[in-house]
């Protein structure tokens, strides 16, 4: 089935590190709002053709079972405003039963008037980007919301919600690993099912690029943040969180089944400024401008060719529990067990096999990129 994506581009304050199509001016949003919406209501999945490479994976792209509300800060719109995008979305899709739908908060636009009117809504997982509880920390990068507000808002958030998801980042300034595993035990212990943490990125236009440009000694160096992620990996497994992929970690049962969607090659489509979209191997994206969206441009279109689906499913594979398939490969030309590599990394443990499936060991998930690129190479 299909996945959804939505996207709001709308914040109150916009990260030091945020390269996302994000705007503080809100002067746009009655009028991107009803694009968007008119954007949905002229979808036709019938006019999608089929690439010549492609793998017929029995899918109903009528169909959905997840939503993703993201952004931005979706949780900024009003009660009236949402209501209006996801009436939108079942009203030209077929919504499954037990589908996943998920919205993205920030701790400081959450409220428990918005928690119970999203439950009202259907909306059953919440996205919280907490990124961390140092208040020196957020405030560093931009964020409106302290650690107290963090937490109050996941206490408020699994009181009415029990799929509750949180972002942490690794590599902010002045970040010690054993209070960042202290931060991770407090939202556990809240009651959070779900938790992401990522590699702080420094991208090109940036304030933070600026700031890293002018202090290169600001942020913790690569060495420190791997420590900080391998006890992170440690201590979450340690507290019955799998992870499924390099950077996110769950109980059992709480993955993003949205997410999965992403890393697995399942369809989705995205609505919005900037969202991208994957079908039957053909990739689009809509303009990352107000006026372009509004004109219907498009930033990207293309149809992946067998080296860009081989490329893609070893790297998306090997990022996350679903692993590789070997047959699909074969069935687009590729047999990696020819590659040197492959027998190399199976003999020392990196990688292994099960059920004509290839996994990444999990201990060498902070070289994955150096695994892929090997086992691409003929």
């Amino acid at each position: 089935m299909l996945g959804v994506y939505i996207h709001v581009p709308f914040c109150e304050r916009k990260c030091i590190y945020c390269a996302f199509s994000s705007f503080c001016d809100l002067k746009e949003k009655d009028r991107y709002l009803s694009a968007l919406k008119d954007e949905i209501d002229n979808f036709d999945y019938k006019k999608l053709e089929k690439s010549e490479n492609y793998i017929e994976k029995n899918e109903n792209l009528q169909k959905i079972d997840t939503i993703y509300i993201g952004g931005g800060t979706p949780s900024l719109l009003a009660r009236g405003e949402l209501k209006g995008i996801l009436d939108a979305v079942k009203d030209k899709f077929t919504l499954s039963e037990n589908s996943e739908i998920t919205i993205e908060c920030n701790p400081n636009s959450l409220t428990e008037e918005k928690l119970k009117f999203y439950k009202e809504l259907g909306i059953n997982r919440l996205s919280i980007g907490v990124q961390s509880l140092r208040d020196e920390q957020l405030k560093s990068i931009g964020r409106l919301h302290t650690s107290k507000q963090a937490l109050d808002s996941l206490r408020l958030a699994t009181k009415y919600f029990d799929n509750v998801s949180c972002d942490f980042l690794i590599g902010l300034p002045k970040q010690d690993g054993d209070e960042f595993i202290e931060d991770l035990s407090k939202v556990i212990e809240i009651g959070v099912k779900h938790i992401s943490s990522y590699m702080l990125q420094v991208e090109d236009n940036t304030p933070l690029a600026k700031l890293v440009k002018n202090h290169p000694f600001v942020l913790p160096d690569d060495d420190e943040c791997v420590d900080i992620y391998q006890k992170t990996s440690k201590f979450l497994q340690k507290n019955g969180f799998l992870q499924y992929e390099i950077s996110n970690f769950a109980k059992y049962g709480y993955e993003s089944r949205h997410n999965l969607k992403y890393w697995s090659g399942e369809s989705y489509v995205g609505f919005g400024l900037s969202a991208h979209s994957y079908v039957y191997d053909g990739r689009w994206a809509n303009s990352n401008t107000f006026q372009g969206y509004y004109q219907g441009k498009l930033a990207l279109q293309e149809t992946l060719n067998k080296k860009q689906l081989i490329e893609e499913h070893i790297m998306l594979g090997l990022r996350c529990e679903l692993g590789v398939d070997i047959k699909y490969l074969e069935k687009l030309g590729y047999i990696i067990e020819n590659n040197q590599n492959y027998h190399d990394f199976l003999a020392k443990n990196i990688i292994f096999q099960k059920n004509n499936r290839i996994y990444l060991n999990p201990q060498y998930y902070g070289v994955s990129n150096y695994v892929i690129v090997k086992l691409l190479n003929e």
